[in-house]
């Protein structure tokens, strides 16, 4: 793909949408295996299984953290990218995405020392008990030393998207995702390796995906290559400032799981270790539904920056407009799905009819308000992709604000299940501001953009 007839440009916007969206649609469906998976061979450990998987939650929040040092870079370089290839700037395309490589290096070392130094604190913090300890520390400790692993598959596979290269991106995660499945029950039964065994299959598959990326990348087969560069402090700085709109929303993220595991361990008594427990398999739904929901968003950046970067007026809005059409297909499918498939889906982690009731409860409540998420998440991503990164902040933090005031709320007047109804509450009511701001605010922020 050369630099001047980019399918970005000129194919058209429908059917550019859909070839980019769906395969980072499946890509994050199959990485979704990554925790289902996990936490499925987990919750079937002989005599530990319930509190094993309880331990993998309290974890979760790392992997949620380690995720969004992992947006900081991909979302902060692949945009700028997308806008430097429709401006025709291949030599500094070519210098953000081999800086935005070394960023990725640097802070998987950054991050991985201070998280096994403090792991203690760190466990405690997001709910662990001396109940859950042995399991926590243990998948923690094999999962973060693999952080590089982590940081480098995540980055560069939406630095690919960002290419228009979902299709690449989309075999990458399957690759880590089929070694995943693979060594599962190989490290957790047949070696007995238990959640340490979960924890290093996940490992080796990120460096299996890592492995598969960056082959791409640094091949002819790119449109832009990981080349011999100069550290450049101005890009690194602009990276960093446009991937950290989103990077603050995924660690947010973070902020909101552990605060869910807090208001159980402090309101659920007796019970507090089952409900996060079943709070991990709801999560696990939820990533169902928001891991691929942002594959379609993320994947289709590529479009708009690329348009944006080319001063398209037309084919940017016209992109964002068959964006969230998909969006509302897919979240429209997946509230049907939870609200009527549930059980079944946790059976999968537990045998358990207590477990089974209370977390298909949790899943039912949880998504009500998942048709919020087709505005949301199209217009959030949308202009963090064409580097207008204050306003997808800021509509995001609302989101984030709305769920975290419930959260504190809702638990000592209604009791800890009643957190559930946090996330159905902040989607409502971020989506009708959202929409407010797609219909009046976008349309005139792409024209003063474009064509100043």
């Amino acid at each position: 793909m050369s630099q001047t007839d980019s399918p970005l440009g000129t194919a058209p916007v429908g059917k550019l949408v859909l070839q980019l969206a769906i395969p980072a649609m499946l890509a994050q469906f199959v990485n979704i295996l990554y925790s289902v998976v996990d936490r499925m061979y987990v919750g079937h450990i002989a005599g530990a299984g319930d509190a094993a998987l309880a331990g993998v939650g309290v974890c979760a929040p790392v992997v949620t953290m380690i995720t969004a040092i992992g947006a900081l870079i991909g979302f902060g370089g692949g945009p700028l990218m997308s806008i430097r290839m429709g401006r025709r700037d291949m030599d500094g395309a070519r210098q953000i995405i081999t800086n935005s490589f070394y960023l990725l290096l640097a802070l998987s070392v950054l991050a991985t020392v201070p998280l096994l130094i403090f792991k203690r604190q760190i466990l405690f913090t997001f709910g662990c008990s001396e109940l859950l300890w042995d399991y926590a520390q243990a998948y923690f400790t094999t999962y973060v030393s693999g952080t590089v692993f982590a940081l480098l598959s995540y980055g560069l596979n939406q630095i690919t998207m960002s290419q228009g290269f979902s299709g690449t991106a989309m075999r990458s995660v399957m690759l880590g995702a089929a070694v995943n499945i693979a060594l599962d029950p190989v490290f957790i039964f047949a070696l007995h390796m238990g959640v340490r065994g979960a924890a290093l299959a996940t490992v080796l598959s990120q460096a299996c995906s890592t492995a598969y990326i960056l082959r791409f990348l640094m091949s002819d087969r790119a449109a832009v290559r990981i080349t011999r560069q100069p550290v450049n402090f101005g890009w690194i700085r602009r990276i960093v400032q446009v991937g950290l709109s989103p990077a603050l929303i995924i660690a947010l993220d973070n902020v909101l799981l552990i605060s869910i595991n807090v208001m159980l361990r402090k309101y659920g008594g007796a019970d507090s270790d089952m409900l996060i427990a079943c709070a991990a398999i709801m999560q696990s739904f939820m990533l169902v539904i928001t891991m691929p929901l942002g594959g379609i968003t993320a994947g289709t950046q590529s479009i708009l920056g690329y348009n944006y970067g080319a001063c398209d007026e037309k084919r940017v809005m016209k992109a964002f407009r068959c964006i969230v059409l998909l969006c509302l297909v897919f979240c429209g499918i997946m509230f049907l799905l939870a609200q009527t498939v549930s059980g079944a889906f946790v059976k999968i982690f537990t045998k358990d009819p207590a477990y089974i009731d209370m977390a298909a409860y949790m899943i039912r409540t949880y998504s009500l308000g998942v048709l919020g998420l087709t505005i949301q998440y199209p217009f959030v991503d949308g202009m963090t992709g064409m580097g207008l990164v204050k306003w997808g902040l800021t509509f995001s933090m609302l989101r984030k604000g709305i769920f975290l005031v419930s959260v504190f709320v809702l638990p000592p007047i209604f009791g800890a299940t009643a957190v559930m109804f946090s996330e159905p509450l902040s989607d409502v009511v971020s989506a009708v501001f959202s929409g407010c701001a797609a219909m009046f605010l976008l349309p005139k922020l792409v024209t003063k953009q474009c064509c100043k």
